[in-house]
C-alpha cells in the first residue's frame, strides 16, 4: 500500500449539523486537493492528516481506491476531542460516533 497518498479528514457539515471521518487512499494526489474538495461542498474541515502522522485506535486503513474516498464514521453534531492514553503517553484524539484516532502523533 502506497502510504504517501493516504489522507484522513475529520469534518463538520454545519448545514445539517453532523460530522464525519473520511479517508482517501489514492483518489487525491495532494492533501490540499482533498481538503479543497470538501470545502467547496460547504464542509468545515476540522482535522487533516497523512496516514504516517496518525495513530489509529479503532479504524483500519482502507485499501487503495483511486475513484472513491471512504466514509469511516458519522455522528450528529461536532466531533469530540478526548484524551487517549497509548503505551503510557497521553494523546489528543478525535472521536466521531465510536471511531477514534489520533490525528497527529507528534502533538501530545
Amino acid at each position: 500500500m502506497e502510504q504517501n497518498k493516504y489522507y484522513r479528514i475529520t469534518a463538520y457539515y454545519p448545514q445539517d449539523d453532523f460530522c464525519f471521518i473520511v479517508d482517501s487512499n489514492g483518489m487525491f494526489e495532494k492533501l490540499w486537493q482533498f481538503s479543497s474538495y470538501l470545502i467547496q461542498k460547504g464542509i468545515k474541515v476540522i482535522e487533516v492528516s497523512r496516514l504516517e502522522d496518525i495513530i489509529d485506535i479503532n479504524i483500519e486503513p482502507a485499501q487503495e481506491d483511486k475513484d472513491h474516498f471512504l466514509l469511516r464514521a458519522t455522528a450528529d453534531g461536532k466531533p469530540e476531542y478526548v484524551e487517549q492514553a497509548i503505551n503510557g503517553t497521553s494523546y489528543k484524539a478525535i472521536k466521531v460516533a465510536d471511531k477514534l484516532y489520533v490525528p497527529n502523533k507528534e502533538a501530545k
